[in-house]
């Protein structure tokens, strides 16, 4: 019999922080699963605890000492009931309807759903413990994944009208995921790029038809369409987290990050406000923080724009957090990517350092934060310590044993508008703790009379593409924002002679 824990409803983040193994169910009683449970209970070292079965086709109460819980039409209810953290699926013939409907299910009990990467591969190698290795977080970060999201969560979304902007992108998909779990009243999948929308469908409903009136395509640069989707759609809460977020294309094309990253927040606060959403939480990122780049500035007067709308109808916030692993076009992509093809690996500087987390994390903090919001707040989340670049690079590379001795690791220096070291809050922001015991607030700042004015300056010059004014409007309230020295831009004037 699973035992539960002696209070379930406290979050698994305000238990000490001593090393924790995940409570966790297997799906499938069969031999892939016994496998699993056998390799699990002789490998603690994985995080991982596992505490019995779900199976529909049960032929006896309990298999090796663990029971047999239930079904696995009762996932979320024997999730919630024992404080499970983790699922993993090992039914080699599941097909791909019942897989996603299983993640639903655990997305709804605040559970990740964790799985073989092949099942046919998995009963052919005796079902591996070393497949699950790679999701090892712990081994690459230093720390254990938070696990953020509560059960409760589900009350800020279920029988909601939901707008997620960007769903396309790395963030917003994980979004559109955890939030359909919640069973909103309706999943609005706002992105320009029909591609992203077409392969985020297929990964949601195992069909690709583009037939969906909440799949939109839209530019958020487009103010008559934004107000156009929120007269008739009339979302209630909405998640923003369409971006232009490459550092170093943002300094190449200063004007398209104003664009995007600045007015599009403009006018979906703008339409919230006038057509009555409850929430609008804005996604953000640690370089806001005394941002030294265009996309950190950029970010920053997103938040600050947040800020001066705080107040009725609408509940603003915005959440800031560092990199994300395994996104698209993230480090670790393209440092696996390097590791498998015995290419040289590529690293900025030796003693750069980021903050890391998961997509799950990431979006877990989103949600949370968004229950929290009330008043322009900027949150941040505890995410540990910061990691050293070259410290993720050798972990990674232990975890794909590939031993240092054939590692070619080569510098290629900073960046402009690249910070070796990132902080979380300014030097000028007081923050204070929340509820959440991983979430703070920055305090925010006396209203700025001139910002409205500041705004409409930059944004004129940006759409006139004229670059260097763009950077130095930046620079008058960010001056490390300034033209570098070492800026690639002027080798830009041989494209766009009449911008300079």
């Amino acid at each position: 019999m699973i035992e539960p824990i002696t209070d379930p409803d406290i979050p698994l983040l305000t238990r000490p922080r001593q090393r924790v193994r995940l409570r966790t169910l297997i799906v499938g009683a069969g031999e892939a699963g016994q496998v699993l449970a056998r390799d699990l209970l002789r490998s603690p070292e994985l995080g991982l605890e596992p505490l019995g079965f779900l199976d529909d086709n049960a032929f006896a109460e309990e298999v090796d000492g663990l029971p047999i819980v239930g079904t696995t039409a009762e996932l979320a209810e024997v999730a919630h009931r024992h404080s499970i953290a983790a699922v993993i699926i090992a039914i080699p013939s599941l097909s791909n309807a019942e897989i996603r409907r299983l993640a639903e299910a655990a997305a709804s009990a605040a559970v990740s759903v964790r799985y073989l990467p092949s099942f046919g591969a998995a009963i052919e190698r005796d079902a591996r413990i070393s497949d699950l290795r790679r999701m090892r977080v712990d081994k690459l970060l230093g720390r254990d994944e938070l696990h953020v999201v509560r059960s409760d969560s589900r009350e800020l979304i279920q029988g909601k009208r939901v707008l997620v902007t960007g769903a396309g992108g790395s963030i917003g998909s994980e979004l559109c995921r955890q939030i359909k779990g919640f069973k909103p009243s309706r999943l609005l999948m706002l992105d320009h790029d029909e591609s992203n929308l077409h392969r985020m469908l297929m990964e949601l409903t195992g069909k690709a038809l583009l037939d969906n009136p909440e799949l939109i395509i839209a530019d958020i640069r487009d103010r008559d369409r934004i107000r156009q989707l929120f007269r008739h759609w009339r979302p209630e809460v909405v998640f923003h987290a369409a971006a232009h977020k490459h550092l170093p294309l943002l300094e190449l094309h200063p004007c398209e990050g104003v664009k995007s990253n600045v007015l599009g927040t403009r006018w979906l606060v703008d339409a919230a406000r006038e057509f009555g959403t409850e929430r609008f939480i804005l996604i953000s990122t640690d370089k806001a923080a005394d941002p030294t780049s265009v996309l950190g500035a950029t970010k920053r007067l997103a938040e600050m724009i947040v800020e001066m709308n705080a107040g009725p109808p609408t509940k603003f916030a915005s959440v800031r957090f560092g990199n994300v692993l395994g996104s698209r076009g993230s480090f670790l992509n393209v440092l696996t990517d390097q590791l498998q093809n015995g290419e040289p690996v590529t690293v900025t500087h030796s003693d750069m350092t980021r903050f890391f987390m998961t997509v799950e994390e990431a979006v877990g903090l989103v949600i949370e934060a968004a229950g929290l919001a009330n008043a322009g707040e900027t949150f941040v989340l505890d995410m540990g310590k910061p990691v050293k670049i070259l410290d993720l690079v050798h972990n990674t590379a232990a975890l794909m044993h590939v031993v240092d001795e054939d590692l070619d690791i080569v510098f290629t220096g900073l960046r402009p508008g690249e910070k070796l070291d990132e902080t979380l809050f300014s030097e000028t922001e007081q923050h204070v703790t929340t509820l959440h015991p991983r979430i703070w607030a920055t305090v925010r700042r006396a209203p700025d009379a001139e910002l409205g004015t500041y705004l409409d300056r930059l944004c004129e010059v940006a759409q006139r593409n004229r670059m260097h004014e763009v950077r130095s409007i930046l620079a008058e309230r960010f001056p490390e924002v300034g033209r570098p020295a070492t800026t690639t831009t002027d080798s830009m004037a041989a494209y766009y002679p009449d911008d300079f």
